[in-house]
């Protein structure tokens, strides 16, 4: 059975820094694409940043230079890195993991930027 479980949210002031996990069980962790979603109050779910097999990165422009995502593959896990965290970033975080055609989701982790 394929769980992926988030860590690391929180709130954190704007300008701040918090460092996103997300440990796999279930699947041979290294062979898949991983990624970081997000989703706002009344907003759809958007794409954050992903990682491929390989160690290519994607992301989203409004997160470009001050995320980071990385992966273990030793350890099943998946980070993401934020930081100079702007209110706008405020949602909640979610993994997924490309797997099939639709993909497998963890429960997510809520992140709160606000003075």
């Amino acid at each position: 059975q394929v769980q992926l479980v988030e860590s690391g949210g929180g709130l954190v002031q704007p300008g701040g820094s918090l460092r996103l996990s997300c440990a796999a069980s279930g699947i041979i962790f290294r062979l898949y694409t991983m990624g970081w979603y997000r989703q706002a109050p009344g907003k759809q779910r958007e794409l954050v940043a992903s990682i491929d097999k390989g160690g290519s990165t994607n992301y989203a422009d409004s997160v470009k230079g001050r995320f980071t995502i990385s992966r273990d593959n030793a350890k099943n896990t998946v980070y993401l890195q934020m930081n100079s965290l702007k209110p706008e970033g405020t949602a909640v975080y979610y993994c997924h993991a490309q797997i099939g055609t639709s993909g497998r989701w963890g429960q997510g982790t809520q992140v709160t930027v606000s003075s």
